[in-house]
């Protein structure tokens, strides 16, 4: 078992910039939102991430394209699409930044269910509470007037946890590339489900201004290619189990821009709500930390 080291203060810049990056991007796709529907953006923003991650795209390890293209399709079309479908429906900002935080329960349930994998009471009561955290928040009268966002957005963490995963099966396959089939993969799947719910696209994008294209250019550039690629640096460097923790803070980012910029109200259920489902999530996270074998 390798010892985690101590962060130096450059990583530590780094984990700062990636929950900046993280934590603006539900501010800035949601300001993109207003002017773009969901699928629509989805599509511009992977288009772009996959315009970019192109020099990348290699053949899955051991010719397992069943597991890339069910990666591809969890991680990239149904999960980002789902979840600024949920972010476009939502009245905040806040509730579904804190209800993304479940696909780390859900991603550990799907480990023991067909990987084989034990928890311990622990870990056990953190999911517990984490799931107990979204039922509070779902009383919360904001997610009240738009109950379908609560839904979409944990479909969305369940997708992204099955994603997850899968992705064990591609083990050795750079992230990048996983970036670019991600693209390949589900811009067509969006596209053609963009042009049967919400019309023809053509028009969206004439009638968008500079939140539509700078909300794209700021999730597929900052959000994705920037803060995927420092954090790429920092588990080549240490254990993710150690890097992981500290993550949390780019939802409660969200939450601060949620409340000083967007209009968030936060009352007490959400409060509540989602200090269960952070707080949950914080204990898995450093459980995971506690009974990692080594560095990642």
């Amino acid at each position: 078992m390798s010892t985690p080291q101590r962060l130096p203060p450059l990583h530590v810049l780094l984990i700062g910039i990636i929950c900046l990056g993280w934590g603006g991007n539900f501010l800035a796709s949601a300001a993109a939102l207003t002017e773009l529907p969901a699928l629509l953006f989805t599509t511009l923003r992977l288009a772009l991430v996959g315009l970019l991650m192109l020099p990348w795209l290699r053949p899955p390890p051991g010719g397992r394209w069943g597991t890339l293209a069910a990666v591809a399709l969890c991680n990239g079309a149904l999960h980002f699409g789902l979840s600024f479908w949920a972010l476009r429906l939502a009245g905040d900002i806040s509730s579904p930044a804190i209800v993304m935080q479940t696909y780390v329960p859900l991603t550990v349930l799907l480990s023991v269910l067909f990987l084989g994998e034990r928890i311990r009471w622990k870990r056990a009561s953190a999911i517990v509470v984490s799931f107990a955290g979204v039922l509070v928040l779902g009383f919360d009268p904001a997610v009240l007037d738009a109950p379908a966002a609560l839904v979409l957005m944990l479909v969305s963490a369940l997708f992204l946890a099955v994603g997850t995963v899968t992705m064990r099966g591609l083990a050795g396959m750079h992230p990048f590339s996983l970036q670019a089939w991600g693209a390949v993969i589900g811009i067509p799947v969006l596209a053609v489900a963009s042009l049967l719910l919400e019309g023809d696209p053509l028009e969206h994008m004439a009638a968008a201004g500079w939140r539509g294209w700078g909300g794209i250019a700021y999730s597929a550039l900052v959000a994705s290619v920037l803060c995927h690629s420092l954090f790429f640096v920092l588990i080549q460097r240490h254990p993710v189990s150690q890097i992981t923790p500290f993550l949390l803070i780019a939802p409660l980012i969200a939450i601060a821009l949620g409340v000083l910029v967007w209009g968030d109200t936060l009352g007490p259920r959400l409060i509540l709500g989602g200090s269960m489902v952070l707080g949950g999530v914080l204990v898995i996270a450093l459980r995971n930390a506690a009974t990692s074998p080594g560095r990642r």
